[in-house]
């Protein structure tokens, strides 16, 4: 395990690029527990969002603590040839592949998934113990989504553990605003899934011995980040200038049968009672402001 924190260039890139990643894929995570929390009663909503949110942030430590002790299983258990597999290749080959499942079909449902409305009748009755159970799986698929990225990109645990808990602790507190803004600008969502694409391809590589210098990885993606903020800030400038507004693609919502309007308007509402997606002692009340064109779905 490394533990040293060297602020070399290439370090520095990871860093960046982990923290941009970790922010706009975990965002959705914080709005889904929003939603999950919306179908309680008024008076529970509050502590069940928040509670999801803390054992989301203890789960992301814990499982960090597991990657640290995983990077250390480097001996090999069995041969397929003369090639040696040990736990470690194994599990970032089987993480790899979840990342590659992952991007690719939440790709898929932002760009062709169905709008079939969702059927209310027959449904269970909600319960706080069935939303926090919801709420509990969401936070371990979320939070190993997180973590295989982040020891895909690096074994320093030093970044890794800083990159999860700094991004994470943003997100509690901002993701109304970082909500807004991937929903506002639809391609920095479509970026970071098609970054969750290359480091799964390359945890599988790296789990078949392939070695891969990281800077191919890394390197690429910081670049991707700077030229699409420089394709946004001219965009802004330009609707500016000619006095237009912005309109970016409509992706849509992942999961056509759970009603994501309530949590979508709380975080993208100017109302002065709504925002409530992040830790808060309001309800997720999810009052829009009037008049406001809003994109139905998570990011």
């Amino acid at each position: 395990m490394d533990f040293s924190f060297a602020f070399t260039p290439d370090l520095i890139a990871v860093f960046f690029t982990l923290f941009v990643l970790e922010i706009v894929l975990g965002v959705d995570n914080v709005i889904f527990i929003s939603i999950l929390a919306s179908k309680l009663p008024k008076e529970q909503q509050a502590r069940a969002r928040n509670l999801g949110l803390t054992l989301a942030m203890v789960m992301r430590v814990v499982l960090v603590l597991f990657a640290g002790w995983i990077i250390t299983l480097k001996n090999d258990v069995f041969f397929i040839g003369e090639m040696g597999f040990s736990w470690k290749d194994l599990i970032l080959i089987a993480g790899g592949l979840f990342l590659v499942y992952k991007a690719v079909t939440e790709i898929h449902h932002k760009l062709e998934g169905h709008e079939e409305e969702a059927q209310a009748s027959g449904r269970a009755t909600i319960t706080f113990g069935s939303v926090l159970i919801q709420i509990l799986l969401l936070d371990l698929v979320f939070s190993l989504d997180s973590v295989i990225t982040a020891v895909g990109m690096t074994e320093n645990l030093v970044v890794i553990i800083t990159v999860v808990v700094l991004s994470f602790g943003i997100m509690l507190f901002a993701s109304r605003f970082i909500f807004a803004f991937v929903n506002k600008h639809p391609t920095v969502k479509m970026l970071a899934l098609s970054f969750l694409l290359l480091i799964g391809v390359f945890l599988v590589a790296e789990g078949f011995e392939i070695k891969i210098d990281k800077a191919f990885i890394y390197g690429p993606m910081a670049f991707a980040i700077i030229v699409e903020a420089l394709n946004l800030t001219y965009a802004a400038r330009k609707a500016k200038r000619e006095q237009k507004k912005q309109t970016a693609v409509q992706l849509r919502p992942q999961y056509p049968d759970v009603d994501e309007s309530v949590a979508v308007d709380a975080a993208l509402s100017g109302a002065a009672g709504s925002g409530s997606v992040g830790l808060s002692r309001k309800p997720v009340a999810g009052d829009s402001a009037p008049d406001t064109e809003t994109r139905q779905g998570l990011g």
